[in-house]
């Protein structure tokens, strides 16, 4: 199989995967808030949907930006799945996307012209702290395997175990970035209740589907990244058990958490990063 072929194959399952991932969340937390909730399929048939409605722009819109703004959204996550499952590349590349990924937040948000927009990009720029949790994982992680290729991680582990249970909490502070990165997360401040969508509040139609088709792949990288980085190998059936786990894991988390204030929100993550990096490079040393 060439590489072209292989690219396309794991974008589509990481984008149906990451759909019905996405859709399973929901569906816990509503159970966990004794709700019905929408079927597991629905953010799938949404995202697809929306590629099919019709696309209008806000007359307060910087244009082409507004337009190009979520092209480039899915053209990073597509370069996710290349770095992540196809070529298992640096760890600092995939840095780099969730770094562009916060640009493309701030500027997604400021291009539609929209109040919501302009302070979920506000938020978006204040929020970056919180990145450091995966840069700390990063660099945590280096210091015990010597390397950031993701298939040298991956064979430290065939022969030394998972690290999980040699640094658990640089494991604990990656699962921290998942939860902040899940579906109504109390610490989604760029998307808080009271600014409705925030950067996506003013993109319709085709531009819509773009982001939802970018978040899918975004959700099934971060899940994929978290288990091969503690974890691999551990084949198809370990990754579906522990994407499942994941997404019951955050889900109970959010619907049972009120969301923080952007203050608390990037303090608190900033914490749990100083406290385990702290811990983790005195448990190497040890």
């Amino acid at each position: 199989m060439n590489l072209m072929a292989q690219i396309l194959i794991n974008v589509v399952i990481a984008f149906l995967a990451g759909s019905l991932l996405l859709g399973f969340h929901r569906k816990v937390m509503a159970r966990v808030q004794l709700r019905p909730g929408p079927p597991i399929i629905q953010y799938l048939l949404h995202s697809l949907k929306f590629f099919f409605k019709e696309t209008s722009f806000p007359k307060t819109a910087s244009m082409p930006f507004y337009v190009g703004i979520t092209v480039i959204l899915a053209g990073i996550w597509v370069t996710g799945v290349i770095v992540g499952p196809v070529c298992k590349g640096s760890l600092m590349i995939i840095f780099g996307i969730y770094a562009i990924h916060k640009i493309v937040e701030h500027n997604a948000g400021s291009s539609s012209g929209s109040p919501y927009g302009k302070l979920s990009c506000v938020r978006a720029v204040f929020s970056a702290a919180g990145e450091l949790p995966l840069f700390a994982v990063i660099a945590v992680v280096f210091l015990l395997t010597g390397t950031m290729d993701i298939g040298g991680i991956i064979q430290y582990q065939a022969a030394n175990g998972p690290l999980a249970f040699k640094i658990p909490l640089a494991a604990i502070m990656f699962f921290t970035l998942i939860v902040t990165k899940s579906p109504y997360s109390p610490f989604a401040i760029t998307k808080g209740k009271e600014i409705i969508t925030g950067f996506e509040t003013e993109h319709f139609g085709m531009l819509r589907g773009y982001i939802m088709f970018s978040e899918s792949i975004a959700w099934y990288i971060l899940l994929w990244l978290f288990l091969t980085i503690f974890f691999a190998p551990i084949g198809v059936v370990g990754y579906l058990i522990g994407m499942i786990l994941i997404c019951v894991i955050t889900g109970f988390i959010n619907a049972t958490t009120p969301m923080l204030n952007p203050n608390h929100s990037v303090m608190a993550q900033i914490s749990i990063a100083v406290i385990c990096v702290v811990g983790s490079i005195i448990m190497i040393i040890i």
